[in-house]
Order: C-alpha cells, then sequence, then structure tokens
C-alpha cells in the first residue's frame, strides 16, 4: 500500500511541476488564427493564439484556466508546440485520450511527459479539461486550414 500511495504523491508533484510551468502563458498579439474551448463538466477554459509557416506553428500562446491537471497538460503542450503540424498535434491528443480511455501507451515523443497524467484515467469528469489545449490548438489550426 505505501507503494502505490508514493506513486500518487510522485505523479501529484510531477502535474504540480508541470503546471507551475506553463510556457507561452499569454496570448500573441495580432494570432493569424485563435480559439477557445470549454469544458462544461468543470467550466475549464483554454484559449490559443497562433501564427503558423508552411503549416507548422511558428508562433504561440495560451491562456489556461484550467485544474492543475488541464494545466499540465497544456504546459507538455506549449513544450512543443513550436515547430509541429496539425497532424503531429492531432496525434498527441489521440494518444493522450486513448491513455486515458483505453489504457494505451504513453504518447510518442516530444509529448512522452503526458504520462504524468495516466492517474487520471480514473476520473472521466476530468478528461474533457486535459483535452483542452489539444483541441483549441487544433480548432486554430484547421480555422486557418479553412481560411
Amino acid at each position: 500500500m505505501a507503494e502505490a500511495n508514493d506513486v500518487l504523491q510522485l505523479y501529484a508533484k510531477r502535474i504540480l511541476v508541470l503546471a507551475s510551468e506553463i510556457p507561452f502563458a499569454t496570448l500573441i498579439s495580432e494570432p493569424e488564427s485563435s480559439a477557445k474551448k470549454r469544458s462544461p463538466l468543470c467550466g475549464s477554459t483554454v484559449t490559443v493564439g497562433l501564427k503558423t509557416d508552411g503549416g507548422q506553428v511558428s508562433s504561440f500562446g495560451q491562456d489556461v484556466k484550467a485544474c492543475a491537471l488541464g494545466q499540465a497538460s497544456a504546459s507538455v503542450l506549449g513544450k512543443n508546440v513550436i515547430g509541429r503540424d496539425r497532424l503531429e498535434i492531432e496525434q498527441a491528443r489521440d494518444q493522450l485520450e486513448a491513455m486515458l480511455k483505453q489504457d494505451g501507451p504513453v504518447p510518442d515523443p516530444p509529448f512522452e511527459e503526458l504520462e504524468a497524467l495516466r492517474p487520471a484515467k480514473d476520473f472521466r469528469n476530468r478528461h474533457a479539461s486535459i483535452m483542452l489545449a489539444f483541441d483549441a490548438t487544433i480548432d486554430a489550426m484547421k480555422a486557418l486550414e479553412k481560411a
């Protein structure tokens, strides 16, 4: 029992560290595209603004109003979003969702730090908050493609 508790404490610490270190935590001025997503269950919101160059994110900012789990997810995205295209971000989002909902494997590099969120798989009411940053980023990129 002590081992399980130690693991939970380790994950909690990793989540809090990620949540406290969100890169690009302010919206950029004059984004090419932006999107806002909200979780109806908990009220968490994430707004992203971005610019792209050749289909890859070149500038990014995010306003994250979410629980520590949503903040941790936004942190991992923020660390890795520059230089990524929509398909790479969608793949990371899909892998994160599979890890949470189907006990799937950890997302591929460079998004492997999302593994810290694995304990949230048992808290389905928090899954939407965890997905917000990825979903908002994908929506913003899709809007650019339609323009």
